[in-house]
């Protein structure tokens, strides 16, 4: 037998990568962070518990990474549905509902997100949450703004502010309430991206994440750098 090519050990790696990602979002979302190990991760994902630390310094960045994965493959597909659209208010709703919807829907997986968020190890860069970042940052630039630097920063914050206080135990304010304040921030109409009443695709029955962990390729989680 001929030894496999490059292309195809490289397409093998992003294969099995993608399946720790996917793996490590579902099992967070069904027991939690501290109840779930590299271990079973790497069981879920049918792969070699060694392969886990080849791409991720930890659990914390690979439950990070997939987080940042599927927050914004979430976004990617709000922006991107049909009818598209080009409009930057509508696209800038479809983003605060898509962030909005992911705290909603699955609140066991945001809310460890954000715990994390707040641990030691703080808030780490990797491919995923790059990628997340300039479509937020991109959204901001076709919704308007004359200072996306200054701009982009206070909406993150923003948005982590409203998925936080939707998720905080025992007194969680109300989903619509938030975006409520988040629309009149940006002078959007309630009626533009998915209002509330209209349902939400990818909730709490939508089991099957796999269409958001089959990309192309990317590289590994590196150390954190100073820009977000």
């Amino acid at each position: 037998m001929s030894p496999r090519s490059a292309s195809v050990n490289e397409e093998l790696r992003r294969r099995s990568r993608e399946r720790l990602l996917q793996a490590a979002v579902e099992l967070v979302g069904e027991r939690g962070y501290d109840a779930t190990t590299l271990g079973d991760i790497a069981d879920r994902a049918g792969s070699a518990r060694g392969l886990v630390s080849y791409y991720f310094p930890g659990k914390r960045q690979l439950v990070q990474s997939a987080v940042h994965r599927l927050m914004h493959r979430t976004l990617e597909e709000a922006l991107e549905r049909e009818p598209r659209t080009e409009d930057g208010r509508e696209r800038m709703a479809r983003a605060i509902d898509a962030i909005l919807g992911l705290a909603r829907d699955r609140p066991v997986l945001m809310r460890q997100h954000m715990a994390g968020i707040l641990q030691a190890e703080g808030f780490m860069q990797c491919p995923e949450q790059r990628r997340l970042a300039e479509l937020l940052r991109d959204t901001m630039v076709r919704h308007g703004t004359p200072d996306v630097d200054s701009d982009y920063p206070m909406m993150r914050a923003l948005l982590m502010g409203s998925v936080y206080a939707a998720l905080v135990p025992g007194v969680p304010m109300p989903v619509p309430v938030l975006r409520a304040e988040l629309f009149k921030r940006y002078r959007l109409d309630w009626e533009l991206g998915l209002p509330p009443e209209t349902g939400a695709r990818g909730g709490r029955g939508d089991k099957d994440l796999s269409r958001f962990f089959a990309t192309g390729a990317a590289p590994e989680c590196g150390p954190p750098d100073q820009s977000k």
